[in-house]
């Protein structure tokens, strides 16, 4: 379950019921969740908790999918996925990869999106956008000259804004999928501590291998 409440359809307000209405029906999405491409939809539910916030957030939805975008949605959707994955995000790497698909991606490339270093299935432009996108994700906005000057020869200054600024979006809903364990985020953190096999509790587990002893 998310970390925080949901908004039910019927103390949702007219915006935010408006969207329920397209994503859900007639259903309560709180007592009946579940999207059309399969997600239990409480990212929404979640973000209608500050109307203004979740009006901001399909505000940018909008604004990348705007006609007047000059960037390509290939390689818009390209920051989108990769940004997912590096922040190691189910939900919106696995959402995005569905985007891809539908902007003209095939199957090899969408399977590389891991390991498109060592992938020969995509342009010069791609790999640059991809390193671009580790870069600002990875490196916290330490973008290389050489990543850039290729960026640069490929694509107009406008283009490289909507670039970076719609995958510094994705990388932010990345992080809050994850901080509040929404949709495909809701999972259980893997690195605890594994029980010895006596159940006890203490051991100093390099002592073994201690030959000084």
């Amino acid at each position: 379950m998310p970390r925080l409440a949901q908004v039910a359809k019927a103390d949702a307000d007219p915006f935010i019921d408006q969207i329920y209405q397209l994503l859900f029906q007639d259903r309560d999405p709180v007592e009946s969740p579940g999207t059309a491409t399969g997600t239990p939809g409480n990212w929404w539910t979640v973000f209608a908790l500050v109307p203004d916030c979740f009006k901001h957030a399909v505000e940018g939805f909008q604004f990348y999918r705007d006609p007047n975008r000059k960037l390509s949605p290939k390689l818009r959707e390209l920051g989108q996925t990769r940004a997912g994955y590096v922040r190691g995000s189910q939900f919106v790497f696995s959402q995005h990869c569905k985007s891809c698909r539908d902007v003209g991606f095939s199957e090899e490339q969408i399977d590389a999106l891991p390991h498109w270093h060592v992938a020969d299935c995509f342009s010069e432009v791609e790999r640059a956008v991809l390193a671009y996108t580790d870069e600002m994700v990875m490196d916290n906005g330490r973008v290389s000259d050489g990543t850039f000057a290729v960026l640069k020869k490929h694509l107009s200054d406008v283009e490289i804004l909507e670039l970076t600024y719609i995958t510094a979006m994705y990388e932010m809903h990345a992080i809050m999928s994850r901080a509040l364990k929404l949709e495909y985020d809701d999972v259980d953190e893997r690195v605890v501590e594994v029980p010895m096999p006596d159940g006890d509790g203490s051991s100093d587990v390099m002592s073994m291998v201690d030959t000084d002893k």
